[in-house]
């Protein structure tokens, strides 16, 4: 029986740690991208998961899968650019009111071509066991599901993706299926507008996989790729180490691609998987490998699992160890991401966590180390990055920042330069003026804007929402942080290393625009020059 209950975070969540701050740090530095002997590999179905030249597009599809994934940020809002030499400020857009409104977003936001924004609550709704939600341009939210629990499943705990006709898929924690205590989770989708909802996979436990709480990937032909936390085998104490699957975009067929054991390979996996152009999925767990505190691995098509990097390999974690959130690529094949602990000593001598790089050839960097001298740079990122045109990494803490929210702080905005200098973007205050925690990465609009969202803080906080030491909480909130400097990256429709790339790319972007000035204005190019140069470089793999 698998043993469950409502929270999705990392193994050792609750660990926190001291707190103090410096608002810019300088860290180690990066290397600048450059090629390797994998750098013929394309990463693609997101912004974090794809070459940092090209994860946007400026509609809710992508051209080469035709799917969106705009929370990590395939696809962006058409926004007006703000400006960059201005301070960041950060504004919420909504605070969740709890009960029927929902509450607690866990898994991040999305976004369409016409601004709205769309996520999932793991609380509240009418049942209170999380809603689908979606929020306008103007701040009008608009419920699109609330789970009944049980055979509806409940406790959505990641993201959402959308197809070309708006429909957004995305999984519960639990729910469905009784096998499990609680059930086992469902893959479900939802049309645009909220009238359909569909479950395509009830998940049975054992070797089907149980409690997914994590999102999905989508191939060319909407074929559906994920992993769940548990299920698989008979290891992790009984209740399996999880598994990584593959379903139909109808629901009709699903297989198991790999199970964890929890040994040397890796258990409960963390994070959306990214892809690349060999059909090679690429993922983290918090358990597993050589010290047991978690892996980076590459599946195959055939189900061969490779373990690129096990954590904790270093004296003292200092490497970093327990990652939570998936993984970024650049076109050289180099892999970025966070861990929840390791790195700095500090967080009761767990680590506070890290930003990470992995290089083709194995080798690990940590590129920040957080609570290296305080925790006012932020604690225990649960979130992934993203990635501007320069390569600047840009993500979010759930604890640590500004002192006085929380006992170890509400969380941060942040971003590393590819010159390693560390700059909190915003120290998030909590309840009742802001929001706190955030559980989840980030993504940007056309503008440079990020949004996200956090688990709690906010304005509203009744009975239903989280409360400490009799103190409200507030029920979460989505934001927007102006002013971070980020560049927005370009999608260019050609494949690189073929003839006809920079002529497929101008003319894809001409069409959308209305030619090759109004892209570059509206990409925040100099000049047409400067542009075409970009499309040069893309297409001969930089």
């Amino acid at each position: 029986m698998v043993t469950q209950v409502r929270c999705c975070f990392p193994l050792l969540l609750c660990i926190v740690g001291a707190s103090a701050y410096v608002e810019t740090i300088s860290g180690p530095p990066t290397t600048s991208l450059q090629s390797a002997p994998n750098a013929n590999l394309t990463f693609r179905n997101s912004g974090r998961q794809r070459a940092f030249r090209t994860p946007f597009t400026s509609s809710p599809t992508l051209t080469a899968v035709d799917w969106a994934y705009p929370n990590r940020p395939g696809s962006t809002i058409a926004m007006g650019p703000e400006s960059a030499s201005a301070a960041p400020t950060e504004r919420v857009l909504y605070s969740f009111q709890g009960d029927s409104d929902g509450d607690s977003p866990y898994g991040g936001l999305i976004a369409d071509s016409s601004g709205n924004l769309y996520g999932t609550t793991a609380g509240g709704g009418t049942s209170g066991v999380g809603t689908v939600f979606k929020l306008s341009p103007s701040g009008t939210k608009t419920v699109l599901h609330t789970f009944a629990g049980g055979f509806d499943g409940y406790s959505p705990l990641a993201p959402l993706i959308a197809d070309s006709s708006g429909n957004l898929y995305g999984t519960t924690q639990v729910g469905g299926a009784s096998r499990c205590s609680l059930g086992c989770g469902v893959v479900l989708r939802v049309s645009a507008d909220g009238t359909s909802y569909v479950i395509l996979h009830f998940f049975k436990g054992g070797s089907d996989g149980a409690l997914p709480d994590t999102g999905l990937v989508a191939d060319s032909s909407g074929n559906l790729y994920g992993t769940t936390n548990r299920g698989g085998g008979s290891g992790c104490f009984g209740d399996g180490c999880g598994v990584v699957f593959k379903l139909s975009p109808d629901g009709a067929s699903y297989t198991v691609l790999y199970s964890f054991t929890g040994f040397g390979d890796g258990g409960l996996p963390s994070g959306e998987l990214i892809v690349d152009d060999r059909g090679n999925l690429y993922g983290t767990t918090q358990l597993g490998g050589a010290a047991g505190t978690g892996v980076v691995f590459r599946l195959s098509p055939g189900g061969t699992e490779t373990v690129l990097y096990s954590f904790c390999s270093k004296p003292g974690c200092s490497d970093g160890s327990t990652p939570a959130s998936g993984l970024l690529a650049d076109g050289s094949g180099n892999l970025y991401g966070t861990t929840f602990l390791g790195g700095a000593p500090g967080c009761f001598g767990y680590g506070c966590g890290t930003v990470f790089k992995l290089s083709p050839d194995g080798t690990e960097t940590v590129l920040h180390a957080f609570c290296n001298t305080d925790c006012r740079d932020g604690s225990k990122p649960a979130g992934g990055l993203i990635a501007d045109r320069a390569g600047n990494l840009y993500g979010t803490t759930y604890l640590g920042g500004l002192s006085g929210c929380l006992p170890e702080g509400c969380g941060v905005v942040f971003k590393l330069s590819t010159g390693g200098i560390f700059t909190v973007l915003h120290s998030f205050t909590g309840f009742p003026s802001d929001g706190s925690n955030p559980p989840a990465g980030l993504f940007a609009d056309t503008g440079g804007n990020l949004y996200g969202a956090t688990l709690l803080g906010g304005g509203s906080s009744p009975s239903s929402c989280l409360a400490f030491n009799g103190a409200p909480l507030g029920c979460g909130t989505v934001f927007k942080v102006a002013g971070t400097g980020f560049v927005v990256p370009v999608a260019f429709a050609g494949t690189p290393g073929k003839p006809n790339c920079h002529g497929q790319s101008v003319s894809a972007l001409a069409k959308q625009y209305g030619g090759m000035a109004a892209v570059a204005a509206a990409l925040g190019f100099p000049s047409v020059g400067a542009l075409q140069d970009d499309i040069r470089a893309y297409c001969a793999g930089g």
